[in-house]
């Protein structure tokens, strides 16, 4: 008898030791991104996801934050290095690589977007329906979108529809260069890091880009006129995803995943789309300080730009449709999850 208890002894030790084991792990967890630490999606949404997430885990989740490609590559080898593990946690552009996540670029479209933070939470909504396809290689923590995308340019810039003539302006992402292409200009596709020295160098007279991201690259010291549309839709954005390795995450124990879970989805993507927006106030008075030119489209002149942009909307309809998805549906979606979270 006494034998028996102990050998049960025994084995409920090493039950709960192991049990006591497993509830104990730890890890450290890699995020690799293009944008210098001081931007404002690393200094104010990825360190602060980051800081939540460890202490909601009670310090069993830790992270190594690697900004402006420290882990090597380029921006955008960010999305197969979260798939194949080379970083656990990426935080980049699906359109880098073009073609490849069309269920994202829909937010890209022109005259889509309200506000940063409205847009993200809709994108996170669709993503559920649409995105499970190209995003299936990752675990999605969130996806978002910036703040309204508008022109800087050198000289006298953009302050009408013919200016956009012969313009070479740079565009992120396929959508967004077709909607230079179609408003006349020139576009030259390239990630941010590069703009600064390719309008040093002259191989573009400006580019599209939020106002917020203009203070941590220089924008307004190297553009001239800076031109805004005015309206409830902005020109365009693009759209971001927050992805984890799916491995990584599968290998945590069930209430390390509830954090993540529980930090991932519209809230998150919501919060990125937010902090971005809020940046584009104090970037726009840096240009207003430095004697900058400050464009304004709107009335008839906003409708010229709105028409001449409809074909892009269009096309990007038909290249789903025939690529069996179902695109007019995709961006009936979009829209009416955009006016949802508007409204709220």
């Amino acid at each position: 008898m006494i034998r028996k208890l102990l050998t049960a002894c025994l084995f409920a030790g090493a039950a709960f030791g192991g049990a006591a084991t497993a509830q104990a792990q730890e890890v450290t967890l890699k995020i690799h991104h293009f944008l210098p630490a001081p931007a404002t999606i690393p200094k104010l949404f990825i360190t602060p996801w980051a800081e939540k997430v460890e202490k909601e885990s009670g310090g069993r989740i830790k992270f190594n934050i690697f900004p402006s490609m420290q882990l090597g590559g380029k921006p955008p080898a960010l999305f197969d290095q979260a798939k194949d593990g080379v970083a656990d946690i990426v935080w980049t552009l699906p359109g880098y690589t073009p073609g490849r996540f069309p269920c994202a670029e829909v937010f890209e479209l022109p005259f889509m977007m309200t506000n940063a933070e409205a847009t993200s939470k809709a994108y996170n909504d669709y993503a559920a329906k649409y995105c499970k396809e190209d995003f299936k290689d990752v675990k999605v923590i969130a996806v978002h979108v910036h703040g309204p995308g508008m022109f800087h340019v050198k000289g006298d810039g953009i302050q009408k529809l013919e200016d956009m003539k012969g313009k070479k302006l740079r565009g992120p992402t396929r959508i967004i260069n077709g909607l230079i292409e179609s408003l006349g200009a020139v576009p030259i596709g390239m990630p941010l890091p590069a703009v600064p020295a390719a309008l040093s160098k002259g191989v573009i007279e400006g580019t599209v880009i939020p106002w917020e991201v203009t203070r941590a690259f220089k924008i307004a010291e190297l553009t001239k006129t800076h031109t805004e549309f005015g309206g409830d839709y902005a020109l365009y954005t693009a759209a971001f995803v927050f992805a984890m390795n799916k491995a990584k995450y599968d290998s945590l124990p069930d209430d390390l995943k509830k954090v993540i879970d529980d930090n991932s989805g519209a809230e998150t993507g919501g919060w990125a789309g937010r902090v971005m927006q809020e940046q584009d106030a104090p970037a726009r008075k840096v240009a207003e300080d430095r004697g900058n030119t400050i464009v304004r489209i709107e009335g008839d002149e906003l409708q010229r730009w709105k028409d001449a942009a409809k074909p892009v909307v269009a096309a990007w309809i038909a290249e789903m449709d025939a690529k069996g998805r179902p695109g007019q549906a995709m961006v009936d979606d979009a829209r009416a999850l955009i006016e949802k979270y508007t409204k709220m």
